[in-house]
C-alpha cells in the first residue's frame, strides 16, 4: 500500500509516487527527486496549475513552516523543462 499525500497547490490527495516533493534549503524551494532529503517536505502535482497556485496562495511557506519569502526559481525552471518535454 502506497502512502497518500496532499498537494499543497490544489489540496487533492494522491499517491506519493504521483507527486513531486520539495523542501526548503537556505531560503529556496528545492526539488527532492528521491524524496530523501532531510527536513519538512511539501508535495504537489507535476502540473503548472498546482505549482502556480502553491506559489500565489502561500502554500510553500505554510507547508514547509517557514516565515520567510521563499525563492521558487528552481521549481519554476523545472516546470518549464517538464512542459517542454511533454
Amino acid at each position: 500500500m502506497e502512502a497518500i499525500r496532499s498537494c499543497v497547490g490544489c489540496g487533492v490527495r494522491a499517491s506519493r509516487g504521483s507527486l513531486l516533493r520539495v523542501v526548503e534549503r537556505n531560503g529556496r524551494v528545492v526539488i527532492d527527486e528521491g524524496a530523501c532529503l532531510p527536513g519538512r517536505g511539501a508535495w504537489l502535482h507535476r502540473s503548472r496549475a498546482c505549482i502556480e497556485r502553491a506559489m500565489t496562495r502561500g502554500g510553500f511557506p505554510r507547508a514547509l513552516r517557514v516565515s520567510v519569502k521563499l525563492d521558487t526559481a528552481e521549481l519554476e525552471n523545472r516546470l518549464e523543462t517538464m512542459m517542454d518535454n511533454s
